[in-house]
């Protein structure tokens, strides 16, 4: 039997170091309580979790409650998240958003505006506006509604609640809540009618227009912005007037983008006819082009869409208006007409777009000598006449937006014969031609031809063949019923010759009434140095004066005048305008 060792001093320390870990692994609630060496606890300390504690401590004398353990825990999380979000405020450079008490406060979801409350600035509900209608919030966007038609007065904001509710339904319009949208419209008409802004109303207008309800947007546009042509010569009203006539041209050109493609011809087409009518306002307005800023782009875009889903059937079925006018052969037309009456901008990537939906296909047909090598005229035509260096080539190519439709040569009098050229043709019209191959399919409906006819003055051809060409010119002038427009070249740095004199005097005596008699100048770019997109060519007031008492003479006093330039691209839009006539005959 082995005798009682007493404990060594190497026991006692080895002792005392695990005491507090045996403390932690306590299998009950109650502390682990230890039998040290009366030496110990005669120190009155005995070891605890984080060293050496009171031996009459409430830690290690009771059994410590668990709710009150779990209370300070909770309350010291509480403190602490309590301190973050004061030092996140700080950081922001704002006060904590205090939530007052009593029945009108109205809750929102939203952090930064938590509530809504008679104290509430304006900004403080267009942020709320803004966030319900970013998060489709529709418990906030009611809420912000019973606020400013329940809690607060025509006053509030200082007379600011109309541009409240017109946001308000704007938001509600995006997110299809048509009864809360109607509801602020409503109030905002009858009470804040005085003090609506235009910015505003075309902003209705658009949401009106995303949810179909034309009726109600035209209704705005005609009790909200309408204008006249008459500028106030007030300052402050003319500027008012300036900014409602921008506001009513944007709202407008929304509504025909829109419904160009919603495939909605008759619609877009209405919308192009009030923006026709606006033009002429806008530049009485003194408005320029890049301070308007038109989506003219995204319109010519729609409307080509349109034409390709009706070219290729895919335009379903709609209800026919009676008291909407019909559509042209093609809706970029309408479009084109609406620009016309605007000021011009010239960019290029709006006519080439344009250029490029009304001509789509190109083909040279024949090359005519007689009236008896002409095709036959189921279709509208165009054509150009003049000087052999007059620049009819290039003008074509410009208009057609093609590189080499109509040859181009350094030596003048290249073109000796009546060139047809078919535009929008059916697509196998050049096997036809040159295999003589059936070939099936129709010409489109806004098919034309454009004629090069032979220039003259500078042409190396004998006597006789000149004057073939004008016998044969007087021929085709009086029997070719399809000829809609005939376009007479003179140079603007020289005006008109004596061939062109001729030309002007034969028009005048053998020209129909059926087709339009119109004088293009060309080359207007040479006249100019330092050309910019606002100065891309002119015209001496020498020549113009020239040329107007050239037509006067031979009785052709109102004979528009286009001033034009293969290259500035100047006047494009002009001489479009009038080649429609063959593309809808």
């Amino acid at each position: 039997m082995k005798k009682f060792r007493a404990p060594t001093k190497t026991s006692f320390v080895v002792l005392v170091c695990l005491a507090p870990v045996m403390q932690c692994f306590s299998f009950s609630s109650r502390h682990v309580r230890l039998d040290l060496s009366p030496q110990l606890l005669s120190s009155g300390k005995v070891p605890g979790k984080f060293g050496y504690v009171q031996a009459n401590s409430e830690m290690y004398m009771s059994e410590p409650s668990t709710s009150t353990s779990t209370n300070k825990k909770l309350s010291k999380r509480a403190e602490r998240k309590r301190a973050e979000r004061s030092k996140k405020f700080k950081q922001r450079g704002t006060k904590k958003p205090s939530r007052p008490k009593g029945k009108n406060v109205y809750k929102l979801h939203s952090t930064a505006v938590s509530v809504l409350t008679v104290n509430s600035t304006a900004q403080d509900v267009i942020r709320a506006i803004k966030r319900a209608q970013n998060l489709h919030d529709a418990h906030d966007l009611r809420n912000i509604e019973r606020f400013l038609l329940e809690e607060v007065d025509e006053h509030y904001a200082y007379g600011y609640r109309g541009s409240l509710l017109s946001r308000l339904a704007v938001a509600a319009m995006h997110m299809d809540e048509d009864e809360l949208a109607t509801k602020a419209l409503e109030v905002r008409r009858k009470v804040h009618s005085e003090t609506m802004l235009p910015l505003e109303s075309a902003a209705i207008v658009r949401g009106l227009l995303r949810m179909h309800k034309i009726k109600e947007a035209l209704d705005v546009l005609d009790k909200e912005l309408s204008v006249s042509l008459d500028v106030p010569e007030d300052h402050e009203e003319a500027a008012a007037h300036k900014e409602k006539v921008k506001h009513r041209a944007l709202a407008i050109a929304s509504f025909a983008s829109r419904e160009c493609f919603e495939d909605n011809p008759q619609l877009a087409a209405q919308a192009c006819d009030m923006l026709r009518e606006v033009g002429p306002i806008v530049r009485a307005a003194g408005i320029s082009s890049e301070e308007l800023n038109l989506p003219w782009l995204r319109i010519v875009q729609g409307a080509t869409q349109y034409e390709s889903h009706k070219r290729k059937n895919m335009i379903a079925e709609r209800a026919v208006d009676e008291n909407v006018h019909d559509t042209p052969c093609n809706l970029v037309y309408s479009v084109l007409d609406a620009m016309s009456t605007f000021p011009s901008e010239n960019r290029d990537d709006v006519y080439e777009c344009l250029s490029n939906a009304l001509v789509r296909r190109t083909q040279f047909v024949t090359g005519a000598v007689d009236m008896s090598g002409i095709p036959k005229g189921d279709r509208g035509e165009v054509a150009f006449i003049g000087k052999s260096n007059v620049g009819k080539s290039s003008l074509i190519n410009m208009i057609t937006n093609r590189k080499s439709l109509a040859y181009t040569s350094k030596r003048p009098g290249k073109t000796q014969q009546f060139n047809y050229f078919a535009i929008n043709d059916k697509p196998e019209l050049e096997r036809e031609i040159r295999f003589g191959d059936d070939v099936e399919g129709d010409k489109d409906e806004d098919s034309f031809y454009i004629v090069d006819l032979p220039g003259y003055g500078y042409a190396e051809v004998p006597e006789f063949q000149k004057s073939a060409w004008k016998e044969f010119m007087a021929e085709y002038m009086t029997q070719r019923k399809t000829l809609k427009v005939l376009f007479h070249l003179l140079d603007s740095r020289h005006g008109p010759g004596r061939e062109d004199r001729e030309i002007m005097k034969q028009v005048s005596e053998t020209l129909p009434t059926r087709t339009k008699y119109v004088v293009v100048l060309t080359k207007s770019d040479k006249n100019t140095k330092g050309k910019t997109k606002r100065n891309s060519g002119k015209v001496t007031d020498k020549v113009m004066e020239t040329v107007r008492q050239a037509m006067k003479e031979n009785g052709l006093g109102n004979t528009p005048v286009l001033l034009t330039s293969a290259e500035s691209k100047l006047g494009r839009d002009k001489i479009w305008r009038y080649m429609r006539l063959a593309a809808q005959s």
